[in-house]
């Protein structure tokens, strides 16, 4: 288990718990920014840093997902992949995907230069003009 998401799942596991006591509606409308904003933020943080053999970090995050998805109202008789579905939201492993495919893209489009390459640009040309100007 990497030590990056070991602690990034734990407190992303406490925060449905502080829901669920401070909350007296379990409604989506409640529940469901709540969670994409305090808890889903930890949890993506994570999926970028497993790899192909972090197969438990990925299952950690994802039970801390589960558990977040079962506090909505309504949902309980739905299965994991179709509670996502029904709220538009995609698994942690498919938002890895996602994130993979992005960067793909931008990287296809131009969007990464190679490292250094105009790093220094500004500050040569703001040095320049000073010693022209002396």
């Amino acid at each position: 288990m990497s030590q990056q998401c070991m602690p990034a799942a734990q407190k992303a596991n406490h925060i449905p718990g502080c829901i669920r006591r401070s909350m007296a509606s379990r409604a989506r409308e409640v529940v469901l920014p709540l969670c994409s904003t305090l808890v889903r933020p930890h949890l993506e943080y994570c999926v970028h840093l497993w790899g192909s053999q972090h197969k438990r970090d990925m299952y950690l995050l994802e039970r801390v997902q589960r558990r977040v998805m079962k506090m909505i109202r309504g949902l309980e008789h739905l299965s994991y992949d179709d509670r996502l579905r029904e709220l538009g939201l995609f698994s942690l492993e498919k938002r890895r995907l996602q994130g993979d495919l992005i960067a793909a893209f931008q990287y296809l489009k131009g969007a990464y230069r190679r490292a250094g390459e105009g790093l220094f640009t500004r500050a040569c040309s703001d040095r320049m003009r000073v010693m022209a100007s002396n």
